[in-house]
C-alpha cells in the first residue's frame, strides 16, 4: 500500500516536533555537529591563506585538498570531541568514543598520512626521470599532499576546541 505524503502531513509534523520542543532541522541546532562542520570549513579556508603565505600565490584548489595547514581533519575531530564533553560531560561513553576517533585520526594524519605523501613525492620523481619509452613514463604523479605535520595537527586541534567553545558561548546566550 503506497502512502502518499501532503504539505498539510508535513506541516502537521513539523508543528508536532516544534510542540514537543524538537526542532524541524535537529541537525542544524545538534551543537557537536555545527562545531565539526563550521571547524572543517575554516580549517579549510584557512588553507587558501596559508599556502599564499607559504608559495606566495592563490591555490582555490586548497578549498578542498587534504594536506596543509591547519589539518582540518584534526579541527573536525577535535571539535566535536570537545562539543561532546561540553554538551555531555566527559564521563561518558560518548565523549570517550569521539576523543578516541580524534585521537586515532590524528595519529593517522601525522603519522601514515604523512609518510605516504613523502613516498609519492620520491615516486613522482622516479618517473619524471625515465626514458620517454618507458611503459610508465606518462602515468599520472600520485597527490602527495595527504598529511599533516604535527604542526599543522596541533593548530587544526587547538582551531577545533576554540570553535566548540565558542558555539557553545553563543547558544547559550
Amino acid at each position: 500500500m503506497d502512502e502518499v505524503l501532503t504539505a498539510t502531513d508535513v506541516s502537521s509534523a513539523s508543528s508536532a516536533a516544534a510542540a514537543a520542543g524538537q526542532s524541524p532541522l535537529p541537525l542544524a541546532t545538534n551543537l557537536p555537529f555545527v562545531s565539526a562542520l563550521l571547524a572543517f570549513s575554516i580549517a579549510q579556508f584557512l588553507k587558501l591563506f596559508t599556502t599564499w603565505f607559504k608559495e606566495k600565490r592563490w591555490d582555490s584548489t586548497r578549498l578542498l585538498g587534504s594536506g596543509g595547514m591547519p589539518s582540518s581533519h584534526s579541527a573536525t575531530v577535535t571539535a566535536l570531541a570537545v562539543a561532546i564533553g561540553l554538551q555531555e560531560g566527559t564521563g561518558g561513553s560518548l565523549f570517550a568514543l569521539a576523543a578516541i576517533l580524534a585521537s586515532i585520526v590524528m595519529y593517522d594524519a601525522s603519522g601514515i598520512r604523512m609518510h605516504a605523501g613523502r613516498q609519492a613525492e620520491l615516486l613522482n620523481q622516479f618517473v619524471c626521470e625515465l626514458p620517454p619509452e618507458h611503459p610508465l613514463f606518462n602515468v599520472r604523479p600520485l597527490r602527495d599532499s595527504l598529511g599533516h605535520t604535527p604542526l599543522q595537527v596541533c593548530a587544526g586541534a587547538l582551531l577545533g576546541c576554540f570553535v566548540s567553545l565558542i558555539m557553545r558561548n553563543s547558544s547559550s546566550v
